[in-house]
Formats: structure tokens, sequence, C-alpha cells
């Protein structure tokens, strides 16, 4: 990092390590960073900050934008303070100072024409991601209109293409790929949430970077409301990645001394996607909150009852989950006021009398009794039209223009930025939970902001909504320190790292089809670990695409995220029964590899296959599934590698028989193989075959083999997959 001559911190490297650097080379590898003079550009050269600043002749997208009634929109800032992890620097002979591990850095700067200060706020983390934000106070007498304040990364010239995803609902997390142009790639997120069409993580990288292969570089703007990402290469060679807030008309305007503090933008390098997700895992990992990778093992109702909540029918829902091992019991939504349907009830945060007439003592309490916790559902951001919170206070409802927003899922949003409304939405939330021992929170919040103001003057709120429900959540965490919550937001619309400051987990969709959620967890997984995934079994027909899939299948892409089930119990025959008691003690027995181990994504020519798996950190054991998401136009697809393991390690690799599909041919040298018809006959329907001995069984290599040779996988019939259980020997 650059901060010579009082300018504001720039970066010259990020990326590979360079080894022990002197001061004379740091300084060098800045001069060696600068642009030639060409014509009729500025004659000295433009040293990019991580605030860009207009006045050094950067054309490109400016990090600060605002004004005083049009006065005072190019700020120049001298630095003024530097501090080290909290403590005051002084380098007046220019010398370097150098840091060692986790770091943060704060540099102070001031415009005294301007009337503006600037704190920039730059770290290293645990884990190796880079974190930056910036706080900018009015020091004038005079208003000033903040526009943006958006952070940015430099990035080589070799990096020219670009990859982030875009969603819907249903369907989560779509990477797309695109070449960095000349011009800028910009993603502005308009939602009020963080969006199911969300970037999640803009990288740029050498072009057909993979999992395994290329230089990138990937940020991400943590913050669960109206946001930016963005991509630009000038006319000149200048490349960077940046991000922020997106702020609406008007939405900050700082009086005398007031701040605004953007969100931290973070930075990931990586050779590799799955080397730019691992710096983001461990990061998150290694914060004191962080959950345990004994996640529990969930039932959620919602799929089994929807709103017809019928004590019998959920207490014996409970029983056959505490029978299977089950851990978490979650009561979704419709336990409150009139909500029999999603028309009503939303804001009425009462126990409704009609359905739970001695309130939920009798299944919170049958919960316990079985030795599980217990979850509810709430959506405290939301209000139906038809409730008694809209009756008695209709300007709590979101608006402007002197007319209610589009209706969306049949609610508004209730407005969190109004005290009054705060504490009653609180106190209501705080009461059920000094009623009821409740351990889990599922926070939904189903709709986009749109038209989202503070009535009667309309003014947009959005910011204001996202503060207010951060606060929400950190007053109720402080009060309830061993409660989970889980953000849920019509799915994965509200998975990013502002809001993870504060959950557990979040829902990655509302779709659990085992098809779709292959894509959805491959692509989630670029930005948080598997621990933090909610990623349920399903009944074996959809919900919501209508497809119908194998319970293995369904079970082994759940297995690779925090495990749960939602499904009608009473509807499973006792051979699903069986089958899904062993996926559970699958998933028990190695949630400890599952959760914590390192994440590999194979790079694999055939489309049809998707390969990945888990590793420990010490290397002693992995689980890889090989999975069939479509069908070859061959008929073996060929050797599939096994990455991440030492390569000078000796490995065992055995298939886990115990939970194989019906709909799979073993490969040789497995050393099984189907049994005859003389040797098994009338098999019960649903039964799968048992396995015979048929030599020796399993193949021991070295890591080095499996990551470069790999070994033949079964063939499985689309939509199903093969866990292999790897372990070192030595």
């Amino acid at each position: 990092m650059d901060l010579t001559s009082g300018r504001l911190p720039s970066v010259p490297h990020w990326g590979p390590d360079l080894g022990d650097l002197t001061a004379a080379d740091a300084a060098a590898l800045s001069r060696a960073s600068e642009f030639p003079h060409e014509p009729s550009l500025p004659h000295d050269a433009v040293r990019l900050a991580v605030l860009p600043e207009h006045w050094t002749g950067w054309v490109g997208r400016p990090g600060l934008s605002g004004s005083r009634g049009g006065r005072d929109w190019s700020p120049k800032f001298a630095t003024t303070a530097l501090r080290i992890d909290g403590q005051p620097t002084t380098a007046a002979d220019g010398s370097m100072v150098t840091t060692e591990g986790p770091t943060e850095i704060e540099v102070d700067a001031v415009d005294a024409v301007a009337e503006l200060a600037l704190t920039v706020t730059i770290g290293l983390t645990a884990g190796g991601v880079l974190r930056v934000r910036a706080r900018v106070t009015n020091t004038g007498s005079q208003l000033y209109g903040l526009s943006s304040l958006t952070l940015a990364l430099p990035i080589p010239p070799l990096a020219r293409e670009i990859l982030d995803m875009c969603g819907r609902w249903g369907k989560e997390r779509i990477a797309q790929r695109s070449p960095f142009p000349v011009g800028i790639h910009l993603r502005e997120n308009r939602k009020g949430r963080t969006g199911a069409d969300a970037a999640t993580v803009l990288h740029a990288g050498t072009p057909g970077f993979s999992f395994q292969h290329g230089e990138i570089w990937a940020v991400h703007t943590g913050w669960s409301g109206n946001h930016v990402h963005y991509a630009e290469r000038l006319s000149t060679g200048e490349q960077v990645i940046g991000g922020g807030e997106l702020l609406l008309p008007g939405e900050v305007e700082l009086g005398e001394g007031v701040s605004y503090t953007s969100p931290w933008l973070y930075g990931s390098y990586g050779v590799g996607l799955d080397e730019v997700a691992r710096r983001f895992h461990r990061f998150l990992r290694a914060r004191p909150q962080h959950p345990s990778p004994d996640r529990p093992v969930t039932i959620n109702v919602w799929e089994a009852v929807y709103f017809d909540h019928d004590l019998e029918r959920l207490v014996d829902l409970a029983e056959r989950a505490a029978a299977l091992g089950v851990e978490r019991y979650v009561l979704d939504d419709g336990w409150f006021g009139s909500r029999r349907d999603d028309h009503s009830g939303l804001g009425d945060w009462t126990v409704s009398p009609d359905i739970w007439p001695d309130g939920l003592h009798p299944i919170v309490d049958k919960v316990k009794e079985l030795g599980m916790e217990f979850g509810l559902w709430f959506e405290p951001e939301m209000i139906n039209i038809d409730s008694d919170a809209a009756r008695a206070h209709p300007d709590w409802v979101m608006a402007t223009g002197d007319r209610l927003p589009v209706e969306s899922r049949f609610q508004q949003v209730i407005n969190l930025g109004i005290p009054e409304c705060y504490a009653f939405v609180r106190n209501a939330i705080f009461a059920i939970l000094a009623e009821y021992d409740i351990d889990y929170i599922k926070w939904d919040h189903n709709r986009d902001l749109v038209d989202a103001g503070t009535q009667p003057a309309g003014r947009p709120g959005v910011r204001e909504q996202t503060l207010a429900f951060y606060r929400l959540v950190d007053e109720i965490k402080a009060a309830h320190p061993m409660l989970e919550i889980e953000s849920c937001s019509a799915g994965g619309a509200r998975v990013d790292l502002g809001v993870l400051e504060r959950t557990e987990r979040v829902w990655v969709s509302d779709c659990i089809d085992p098809h779709e959620r292959q894509q959805m967890h491959r692509w989630t997984t670029q930005l948080i670990p598997p621990e933090l995934m909610g990623a349920h079994i399903a009944s074996g027909e959809s919900h919501t695409t209508g497809r119908v899939h194998d319970l293995d299948y369904r079970a082994a892409t759940a297995v690779f995220g925090h495990l749960g089930i939602e499904w009608d119990l009473a509807k499973a025959s006792p051979a699903e029964m069986e089958e899904l008691s062993s996926w559970i003690g699958f998933y028990k027995q190695h949630r400890g590899l599952l959760l914590a181990g390192d994440l590999v994504r194979v790079d694999f020519p055939d489309a049809s296959m998707n390969v990945h798996g888990v590793v420990a950190p010490d290397r002693s054991t992995a689980i890889y599934s090989v999975v069939a998401v479509d069908r070859s136009e061959v008929v073996s697809v060929g050797r599939v590698p096994l990455r991440g393991l030492d390569p000078e390690r000796r490995y065992r690799v055995k298939p886990v028989k115990e939970l194989l599909s019906r709909r799979m041919r073993p490969p040789l040298w497995w050393g099984l193989r189907p049994p005859t018809v003389d040797e098994y006959q009338a098999p019960n329907p649903g039964e799968r075959p048992r396995l015979v001995p048929d030599g020796e069984q399993g193949v021991e290599l070295t890591g080095a083999a499996l990551a470069h040779a790999g070994l033949m996988p079964a063939n499985v019939d689309p939509d199903h997959a093969v866990l292999y259980l790897v372990t070192a020997v030595d």
C-alpha cells in the first residue's frame, strides 16, 4: 500500500506473495506501477487510490459523489494520520512500515476547502481476505448531499474475463461469464435486499480461469440493501473492481459533524475459483461467533403442512423426525394472527388463539420432550394490509407518491425506520421469546422494496430499513446470545456478508429440487462455507418444479450443507424411512468433515458430470460426490480426478456402499457387483439391490495419482450421485 506524498492509500499490488520487500523494493514497485505519459493525458501519472479521486485525472467512476447544491463535488483529500491496529504510526522519514498477520490500517484525510473529512480503513483478515471501507464526515455548516461512496481495488491488465452471478426466485446464483471490455460492467441492485439476482461475488481473471486454474481477483459488497458491484477498464488501460451501497436520491444528507460509513468491500485473490472461495471460508470460520460444524439436523414443517397447523399432525411429524435422529424442529408460517394463508396477518406477531388455544406450549413442550431444539418462523419486515397492525397504523406501510407500492405476495413493507414501528415489532418478538423456549428463528423477507419511502413525505427509506433490520437482529442476539437465526428471503435473496455478521445460516433457495440445488450449492459456496448453507431433503416430487427424484439423490445433494428435512414423513414408506435414517447417520458421523473441510470443485470437461467434495484441512480424509446432472453423449465419461489431497500420501478410496443408488453400474475397482437373479430373488419394491463382493474392494493410490490420473466412476443415470470416502492409509 502506497501512502506517500500525503495522498489517499493506493494499492500497487494485491495478489501472489511477493516475499520479503525492503523499503526500496516497495518504492520501486510503486514506481513500476505508473503508466507512461501520452499526449492529451495529465502530465502527472494518475495514482489510483482505493477511493478514486477525479482531481487526479481519473475519469472513471469516482469514489465519492456528492455536493452542497453543486459545490464541493470534486474533493482533494490530503492525509493527516495513520493508525495500524488502532495505534498511531509516524514514518516522517519516508521509511516503510511493515505488518505481519491480520492487520487493520486506518488513514485519516481532509479537504479543508470542501469541508470534508475522510477515514479509509483497510484490513487484511485471517484467511487472507482484503477488506476496505470509508467514512466521510461533513465538517462544514452547510448540508452535504451524498450520492455515493464506493471503493475500488486495482487489478492487472491480464485479468480480461469477468464472472459474476445472476438468478431468480427458485434458481439463485447462476454463474455468468463475459469478456472484460473497455468501459464499465455495472451491477446495480435496487431491490432493498441483496436479491436473488445479485452479482454476489464479482471476479476478474485470466481468460478461461476455472476452479483450479487461472489468476483471479474478486470482490463482494457486504451489505443487505441496495448495492453496487462494478468492473471498469479505461481507455488508458487502468482496471478496477469495486462496489458499495447504492444510495437513493436524498437518502443521505450530512449535517455538520455527521458521518456516513460505507459497507465493507471484501477482496479475495487466488489461483482458481476454489482458492478465492477458500479465502472467504477461512475468514468466516476464523470469527469468534462462527457456528461449530456440529450443526443439528433440522426438520422444517413448511412443505409438510404449509398453513395447516393441526397439533396432532405436527406432533406426529415431530415424533417421526425424532425417531430418525432429527435434532431441531422448526414451526413455519401460519402460527400467528389471522394467518391462515398468505393474504393476511403479517404484522400481528401474537399466537393465534383460533389455531393454538393453549398457545404454542403443547408443540414446544412436545418437541423439547423428544430431545429436539425448537425453532419458529418470523417475517418482521413485512405487513399485510389485511392485518390489525396495518388497520391501526396505515402510516407504517412504506410508500411514496401518495400511493401504495405495487403488491407482491399480497404484502407490503413495514417501516422499521419509524421508531414507534420498530418498538412495536421488537416488543412483539421479545414477548414471544420470553414466553417460549425458542432456540432458532427462521427470519424471512419475501418481497422487494419498491417505492419504499416514509409517509407522509415519501422520502426514501431503504438505507434506514436495512440499518434498522441490522439493529433489530443485534438487539435480539444481545438479549439471547444462544439463539440462532437463519436469513431467508423468498429463499436465497439475502445472502451476503453483512447479514452473516448477525446470522448463523442462509436459506439457499425455496426450491429444494436436488437437480437445481446442485448448481445453487456449487455457486453459493463461492462466498460462504457449507455449514452456513441450509440444505434440506424434500419429498420425492419437488414442490417448485414437479420433478421426481429418488431419495439417494435428494440426500446426497443435501449432506454437503447444513442438513435438514422438509417432507411429510407420514407419507414416507418404511423403506424410505430406513434409507433416510441411514443418510442422517452418515451425516452425523461425518459432519465434522462435511462442514469444516476445504471445498473442492473439480474441473471436468463433460458437462453432464458435477464432481465436488470436501477435504480435511490436514488432508487425512475426504468425501467426494460424483453426480450425473445430465446424460452424456458417451457411455463412460472417463476417469475422474479427485483433487485437493496430499500428493505424497497414500489413500484408500471406497464408495459409500450403504447409500448407493439403484440406478448405477459399478466399475471393476469397487470389487462389488449387483447380485444375479439366483443370488437375489424378488426384491421388495424400492429396496436397493445388495452388492456382492467380487475381488479386492476399493483402490489404494497416492494423492498425486488420484489428482492427475483419477479413477473410473460408476455409471449412473441422470440425477443420481455416488459418494466416495477417501482415507489416508499412512
